[in-house]
Parts: structure tokens; sequence; C-alpha cells
């Protein structure tokens, strides 16, 4: 197996090596498509899920999407998840052991649920069902027995950590709180805690920053792990795919010793912060304007268990460092770096915050986000 790097550009999927050569673009001949997205890798290291979404506002529920299996070695393109299809809007969140099913988020009556289903569609298992409210966020255990997800409703219950069984039962709350967003949960290595975030939004309507948070699968403990909410979680900084966008979402290193921390340098602002909080207005669709951000954030690994924080990345004039990856291996970190006002970047760094490499600005040099680590076959 080898490294690739594939990144989200200008609703391309592109493909880049981690020393920086052979950039390229995945092409479809598949009409009615805006925008192509990188899902679950397959083991054999040749086959990966992709999500294609025709002309709409994903956020909304109503946009047709497709999934596909890739072949990143004959480059065939197969659809999948055809049969008995529950919705239009339809993402696949993990493919589980044996890589025959997998579990999907359709969203159905302005819900988005949880299903089990064969990959082509067949044999579905609804996991949540009907007025549970709307769930995403699925993370699977390390050892394919559970699921955890973020979910908010019904009603004006605000977001929290479930955890449950693959069919449905043994229901656990992690964490929930009246005033309290609790959202993306990630597995440790050894499948002992998740982490998450904690976000006031109750003050902080934009979503804009948050703590992080350890939990036990069994519900057992819920701990806070940063002070001051310094974490950049809601890191929409304009057009999604050119200066950077979507949620953040802290990961822990393979080794399960450190999580990745974005830190907000002091005084930073988002350009969201600067807008006139309406209550008729909708995160999604409050007219912002990106230029007006300030400061910015840094790259650093926390250790979850004692406190200790190493910062890796440090910029003057500051920039918005974010969504770091660990390499398989745990040596190396991708993530996106964005000077206020202009198209977000690519870039890589030893895991001790040395050797930092620009990798790419994208198709065309328009923006480039949501970068992730790919095992590909030698073949």
């Amino acid at each position: 197996m080898r490294l690739w790097v594939s990144f989200a550009s200008r609703g391309k999927i592109g493909l880049i090596n981690p020393d920086g050569t052979e950039e390229r673009y995945l092409e479809f001949d598949v009409p009615g498509q805006v925008s192509w997205q990188t899902g679950p890798q397959f083991s054999d290291g040749r086959r990966i899920i992709l999500l294609s979404l025709e002309e709409g506002k994903p956020w909304e529920g109503k946009v047709q999407t497709h999934l596909w299996i890739y072949d990143l070695q004959t480059q065939d393109l197969v659809e999948i998840a055809t049969k008995d299809r529950p919705a239009p809007f339809m993402v696949c969140c993990a493919l589980l052991p044996g890589e025959e099913r997998m579990v999907v988020g359709p969203i159905i009556d302005g819900e988005q649920r949880i299903f089990i289903m064969n990959l082509d569609g067949s044999d579905q298992a609804p996991l949540t069902r009907r007025g549970e409210g709307f769930a995403y966020g699925v993370a699977l255990s390390p050892d394919a027995t559970r699921l955890a997800f973020h979910v908010t409703g019904p009603g004006d219950l605000p977001y929290r950590i479930m955890v449950m069984d693959l069919n449905g039962h043994n229901r656990v709350t992690v964490a929930q709180h009246p005033d309290h967003l609790y959202f993306g949960p990630a597995w440790s290595p050894d499948g002992q805690w998740l982490l998450y975030q904690d976000c006031h939004f109750k003050v902080d309507p934009g979503h804009d920053w948050s703590d992080l948070c350890l939990g036990r699968p069994d519900g057992s403990e819920h701990r806070v792990i940063t002070q001051g909410r310094r974490q950049w979680f809601g890191t929409s900084y304009g057009d999604p795919e050119t200066r950077g966008g979507g949620s953040e979402l802290p990961q822990w290193s393979p080794d399960g010793s450190v999580v990745t921390y974005t830190r907000a340098l002091p005084n930073s602002k988002t350009a969201w912060e600067f807008q006139p909080q309406r209550p008729d207005t909708d995160h999604f669709n409050r007219d912002y304007k990106p230029d007006e951000a300030r400061g910015g954030t840094e790259i650093c690994l926390l250790n979850p268990f004692s406190g200790e924080v190493k910062q890796l990345s440090h910029n003057d004039p500051p920039l918005w460092d974010f969504r770091a990856r660990f390499s398989p291996d745990g040596r190396q970190l991708l993530f996106s770096r964005a000077a206020v006002g202009r198209p977000c970047e690519i870039w890589v760094m030893d895991r001790d915050g040395g050797n930092q490499r620009f990798l790419t600005r994208g198709y065309q040099g328009m923006g480039a986000d949501h970068a992730r680590w790919l095992m590909v076959s030698e073949r």
C-alpha cells in the first residue's frame, strides 16, 4: 500500500501525492452532478465509495444524491444503493465488516435517519425511526459492534451524543444538556472513550467555538478537557470549497495518546460573529462577509487525560489553520490553511509540527479543503 491525499475543490475530487507531485482530478461522465465527495474506502486499497450531488441545498435534504463504487485502478464507476431507496438524499457513513453492508443516512420527511443496508440497497434495517430527531455524525466503534452519533430534536431538544448497537438497541445517552450542543463523536482507538465538542449555542448562535470533551460510551463519565471555548468548531469560512467550510471534527492519533485541537488565537473572531444576531436568520442563510474575520487559529495536539497541549503551527501575521488529519502511521498530519479573504490551501507537516509543506490550492487555484489520507494498492 502507498499513501495518497484526496481533497475537495470546486465540486471535484482531487488527488495528490504527499510530496506534492502528480496532482490530478477525477472526471466522471455522469450528467447533472454538480459535486463529488469521497466516502469510506474498501480494505483492498482499490475501491472507494463516492457521493455525488445534484443541484440544490444539501442541508435541506431535498437534493438528489447518488452513491457509487469507484475503482482507482480500472477507473470503473458503478452506482450502488439503487434498490428500494428510502429518500432522494442519502449519504454513506460507514462500511461494516465483510464490506457487503453499509450504514447510511437518508433524510426522510425532514429528519436524517440511520439505516443499515446491503450495498445494492436491499435488506434495509432502520436503526432510528420517525420522530426520534435529526441524527447524523455516525462513527463505527473500533470493534464494529456499536454506533456513536449526534442527534437534535425532536422538538427543542439540543444536540446530544448517543451510542447504540447495530440493531438500534441498547441506546445510551453519553452527553446531553439543555444549554449545550454536543457534536461530532470520535471513538478512541481502544474503544473506551468518545471525543466530542461542547458548544454553548445559546450565547454562540453561529456555532463558532467549543470546548473538547471525553465521555464513556456507556454514559458513566463526561469530562470537559479544554477551557474557554477556544476550539474552532464551525469552520464556515465562506464558500466551503474555496475558503473552507463545514464543522471541525477533532481526531485521535492512531496510538490514542493525543487528539487534534484547533485553538483560537486571542481575540480571534469569525465572519459570523460580526453579523447581527436575528432570530429569523439561520446559520446557513445569514448574509456575511468572510473578509471580516480577524485573528486566526493554530493546530495543537492535546493529551486528553493530562491536559498537556503541544502547539504545532503558528503564523505571523495570523492564519486560520484547521482540519488536521493524522496519517495512518501517525507520523504526519494533513491540514487546511487559509488567510482571511483568500482561497483555502492543503498543507502537510510532521507530527512534531516540523517540515510544514504546501500541497495544493485546488482546481485552477480556486481553493481546496477536506483533505484525507487514502491507503492505495501499489497496483
